[in-house]
This record gives C-alpha cells, sequence and structure tokens, in this order.
C-alpha cells in the first residue's frame, strides 16, 4: 500500500471514529504543477486525500493568521518534516493545543519547484504531471518530459535534515529522523567567508529585486501577528516604497521576527515572485541560534522557543562584546 492510500484509510479512520472534526490534507489541485489543500469532515471525501512531490503547501499556517478559527476544534492534519515542525511550535506559542491536533506524518522526499519546472520546460504549459520516484513526467501540448527529481526539487528540500515529521500521532511507514547532509551549510559558510564588501553586494542584489508585495510574509506560517510592523502607522516604523532602505529593513527585521522559529520550509522562496534568495538568510540565522542556544525549531514538543527562554550558561559574546 503506498503512501497515499495509507494516508486515505488513516483520515478515513479518524472520521469515521470522531477522533477529529476536521481533517486538513492535500488534493490535486485545479493546476497539475500545485496540490491544493484539502478539508476532509467525510469518509467519502479523504478519497481526494493525496501525497506527492506537488504537495508544497505547508497547512499548519490554517491554525494562525486569519484561520484561527481551526485552533478550537479537534483537527487532524497531514505534515512533512517541516510542517510537523510548525504544528509544534504553534503548540508551544499556544496558537493550538496538543490536545486538540492529531499528527498525521508522511515521508517527504521534497516538494517541486513550479519555477524549476517552467525552466526544464522553457516556459511552456505543464497539462499534466506524474510523480514516478526518482523522476517526475510532465506532459503539454507538443512535449513530454522525464525529469530528475533532484533537479527541480525546492532549494529547501536540498538543505533539509528533517523531512519527515519528528512529532507525530500516526506516520505513513518509518520515519527516518535526523537526515544527514553536507550540503546544508556550504552556501552559508561560502557567504561568511566573502569580504563584508562582497556579502554586502550579493544582499543588496538580493533585496533590491524585492517589490513589497509581503507573499513572503503571507504565506509564512511563522508570520501571524494581528498587525504586521509595515502595516502600523503610529508609530511608522519604515517607508512603504520599493527604495532599496526601505527593502532590506523590512527583509531583516522580518528575519529577526522569525529568528528561533523559521522551520525552513521554503514556502518563502516558492512564494517569491522575484526568485529572491530568501531561505540563504533565514538558515543563517538559524545556525546562528543554534549554535549559541542549543536549540532547533519546531523539534522538541517540551521545550520552549529559543527567544522565549533563557540559560545561564548559554553563549553570550555577543552580549558582552
Amino acid at each position: 500500500m503506498n503512501t497515499t492510500d495509507n494516508l486515505r484509510k488513516t483520515i478515513k479512520t479518524l472520521v469515521s471514529e470522531k477522533k477529529v472534526d476536521l481533517f486538513l490534507g492535500w488534493e490535486k489541485g485545479s493546476l497539475p504543477l500545485a496540490a491544493t489543500p484539502l478539508f476532509v469532515t467525510t469518509e467519502e471525501e479523504a478519497d481526494r486525500a493525496i501525497f506527492d512531490v506537488t504537495c508544497g503547501n505547508n497547512l499548519s499556517i490554517y491554525f494562525t493568521k486569519d484561520k484561527k478559527q481551526y485552533a478550537d476544534k479537534k483537527v487532524g492534519i497531514a505534515v512533512k518534516g517541516c510542517d510537523a515542525r510548525s504544528v509544534v511550535l504553534n503548540i508551544l506559542e499556544k496558537q493550538i493545543k496538543r490536545e486538540n491536533v492529531v499528527i498525521v506524518g508522511v515521508p517527504c522526499n521534497g516538494v517541486l519547484d513550479k519555477k524549476k519546472v517552467l525552466a526544464a520546460t522553457e516556459g511552456r504549459e505543464v497539462l499534466e504531471l506524474m510523480d514516478n520516484g526518482d523522476t517526475v513526467t510532465v506532459k503539454g501540448k507538443g512535449f513530454e518530459l522525464s525529469l530528475n527529481r533532484q533537479e527541480i526539487l525546492s532549494s529547501s528540500c536540498h538543505a533539509c535534515i528533517y523531512p519527515d515529521a519528528q512529532e507525530y500521532d500516526f506516520f505513513m511507514g518509518e520515519a527516518r529522523g535526523e537526515v544527514p547532509n553536507e550540503e546544508r551549510v556550504k552556501e552559508i559558510v561560502d557567504f561568511q567567508n566573502l569580504p563584508d564588501s562582497d556579502r554586502w553586494e550579493q544582499t543588496r542584489v538580493e533585496y533590491q529585486k524585492c517589490i513589497r508585495c509581503y507573499a513572503c510574509r503571507n504565506v509564512c506560517p511563522s508570520c501571524y501577528c494581528n498587525v504586521c510592523f509595515v502595516d502600523q502607522n503610529d508609530p511608522k516604523w519604515i517607508g512603504s516604497t520599493c527604495e532599496y532602505t526601505d527593502t532590506v529593513i523590512f527583509h531583516v527585521i522580518r528575519n529577526l521576527h522569525v529568528a528561533g522559529r523559521c522551520v525552513e520550509c521554503g514556502a518563502c522562496e516558492r512564494a517569491c515572485p522575484m526568485d529572491i534568495n530568501l531561505l540563504m538568510m533565514n538558515r543563517k540565522v538559524a545556525m546562528e541560534v543554534k549554535d549559541r542556544f542549543g536549540d532547533v525549531a519546531g523539534l522538541d514538543i517540551d521545550g520552549k522557543p529559543a527567544m522565549s527562554d533563557f540559560k545561564e550558561d548559554e553563549k553570550q559574546k555577543f552580549i558582552m562584546g
């Protein structure tokens, strides 16, 4: 029995036995390159559930933002490794209660980046997609291509070391735990080793692309303030223009706001219409948090978010100078 069949069976059991009021999963989207969220309340609806390379949505976002009505229900949720970390973070930050959520883990081998697929098809419209495991077949008018899965995955997946849920009630197979990944920090180390002027120039080139659409913020499961600092006008923290100083302040402050809270799901980077390398700086901050505070966001259900905790033996050189 494959992952999708196992997932459907589990959802049906949870719904039929009234163990959940609602189950959040994925179903085939109206466009072939992206699955869409599925809200299951009946056994029949469970037959639409899928899990494949198109399931990039981090469904934990439905516990926050303007969808907080789900936080008070008994909800089941299908999760990849990064999604599960978001759910744990939501629990630790008192957005949902652990007893109100049933976590169903699925074995993740990465999700696609639509922009990479379209680059491979030279912009031709994809009308059909089939996930074959190591390869992904895409079809359109007058063409059919077999693509290497690794070449079209989101950059977040290439750097992932927790592909499967670390916290779950059910798992579709056997969870792998932490997976070694030697390439994980290469980009960050290369960036750190650049001269100061080159680091600044690379940062300027990336953030100058920003058009302030806020797609990164809107899709982020860790960004759920009732009023974002960029939308406040009393006080007015930063300007609303695409002028570089306004733009870089937005990204730096948002980066600090998700420090110790970013689960590196890659939703921000995949949503960005300007292809800004947002994850590199997020991963840089995540490395600093782990080094200084020994914390990885969303792994310890019994812990506390790094920015909400203090230990007497944690490193303090950055404070003391």
